[in-house]
């Protein structure tokens, strides 16, 4: 799947479909869901590497990421989502031509067919600018932004007229910029529905409401394996306390059935 395909599928009213993997078994499962579209999020760096916050893991971090993710894609190449990677944090503020080359390495070593990056601020719509220029596709990010958590935090955003009038203008601009879609995350539902009314690319919401283009969610919340759920998403199962129970189980069997003694081995005859 191209870029491309994602405005078709608007202009259509098709709802777009979106999910993150990690590694080749996520993608695999992803893949034969079904979903349109997969991210490989740097939600990784909390899911997956065990940190804090997003703001820790690294481009060669998320190439290592997106290449067992496209490694796990077995669907002849015309059927394949569309593979999209975050560029992680300070690797796209520190100048548009540091910008170009991380965003370049993921497309020219990984099979991902298009970036994503967070914010709108003329910095950012800047750097999406010059990476359209140079035939990389960029999808933006707007609302909640993981890697601006110490400013932001990880509440609601936008809840007020100014900051949604910010956003709203932001959004105009990543489109005008070059912006093939656009995540808006933790906003009010009435401004994401706006948003979608007014942009001819595709508007993808998480904890947006349900007037999107499409969803994006996180595939271990939606399995339940995240220890805590983010308050927009509703685990589909408990995949967390099904697979300890599995685990349990198992090691349970092999502790009942006890280890076989070892017999020793006869003395032998001392050598004459």
């Amino acid at each position: 799947m191209r870029p491309a395909e994602l405005i078709r599928f608007k202009q259509s009213g098709r709802a777009i479909t979106m999910l993150t993997a990690w590694d080749a078994l996520s993608a695999a499962l992803v893949e034969e869901a079904g979903a349109d579209v997969v991210l490989v999020g740097d939600s990784l760096a909390m899911v997956v590497l065990g940190h804090a916050t997003t703001l820790p893991v690294t481009l060669e971090q998320m190439l290592h990421h997106s290449q067992a993710v496209c490694r796990g894609l077995s669907k002849p190449l015309a059927q394949q989502p569309l593979v999209v990677c975050d560029l992680p944090f300070l690797s796209y503020q520190c100048g548009l031509d540091r910008a170009v080359a991380a965003a370049g390495t993921i497309l020219k070593e990984s099979d991902a067919a298009a970036v994503k990056l967070e914010g709108g601020e003329p910095e950012v719509v800047a750097v999406v600018e010059r990476l359209v220029r140079m035939g990389i596709p960029v999808m933006g990010h707007l609302g909640l932004t993981p890697q601006a958590v110490h400013r932001l935090g990880y509440q609601r955003q936008a809840s007020d007229p100014r900051s949604q009038d910010k956003l709203h203008r932001q959004a105009q601009a990543l489109q005008d910029a070059g912006c093939f879609s656009l995540v808006v995350e933790h906003i009010p539902g009435e401004l994401a529905g706006r948003l979608r009314r007014h942009l001819s690319i595709p508007v993808i919401g998480i904890g947006a409401g349900a007037d999107c283009d499409g969803q994006v969610s996180v595939t271990a919340d939606l399995l339940g394996l995240t220890p805590s759920q983010p308050p927009f998403t509703t685990a589909r199962m408990q995949g967390r306390e099904l697979s300890i129970t599995a685990l349990k189980s198992w090691l349970k069997e092999q502790r009942d059935q006890g280890a076989t003694p070892t017999t020793p081995p006869p003395p032998q005859a001392p050598d004459c």
